[in-house]
């Protein structure tokens, strides 16, 4: 068992029976009050985000989660197929553990995986994803100084806003964290 002095950014911990990844934690000692934690953290299995304190000293249970190098293969069916870049091996992963990262998986994709002994936790993505733009409307020529933004739909399928000036066929980088446009791309 651990204490609350072991809580560090990137540290899963298992809170409420669930596997918990702290985003940041911070000691607080407020006047004559007795010294806490504020941990922020996010649910492997939900996504969901939330905060708690711990009184110093606490103990905690921390899960040994191992975090590694995968390629997205192809989509089976409701499943996401990815492939272990070390061994080869394939593993089916659930919509759920991929969450918001499905819309911009395309094969070949690189992917981290994030075990805990055999059970699958999370997917994540590497923070840019260069996606090309099947469709939207034609730009007008000479109003790329407006910030107007259009509707674009990419070759993954997900659709996201864009500047005007941006046309069919381009190459985009794209923030796979909040799914925001970032620039154009050479290619």
């Amino acid at each position: 068992m651990a204490t609350t002095a072991d809580l560090k950014k990137g540290a899963v911990l298992k809170f409420n029976n669930e596997p918990c990844l702290i985003l940041e934690s911070e000691h607080r000692t407020p006047g004559n009050l007795r010294a806490f934690y504020q941990v922020k953290m996010r649910n492997l299995r939900t996504g969901k985000l939330s905060e708690t304190r711990f009184r110093s000293g606490e103990t905690l249970e921390f899960l040994r989660v191992e975090k590694r190098d995968f390629q997205y293969l192809y989509k089976d069916g409701d499943s996401f197929v990815f492939m272990d870049k070390a061994n080869y091996d394939q593993v089916s992963v659930e919509p759920k553990s991929v969450g918001d990262y499905a819309k911009f998986l395309k094969e070949g994709s690189d992917a981290f995986l994030t075990f805990n002994d055999t059970e699958i936790l999370s997917v994540e993505m590497p923070a840019h994803a260069n996606l090309r733009v099947v469709q939207t409307e034609p730009g007008v020529k000479g109003d790329s100084v407006n910030n107007i933004m259009k509707p674009a739909t990419l070759e993954t399928g997900a659709e996201i806003q864009v500047p005007i000036f941006v046309n069919e066929g381009d190459l985009l980088r794209i923030d796979t964290s909040t799914g925001a446009y970032i620039e154009r791309v050479k290619g």
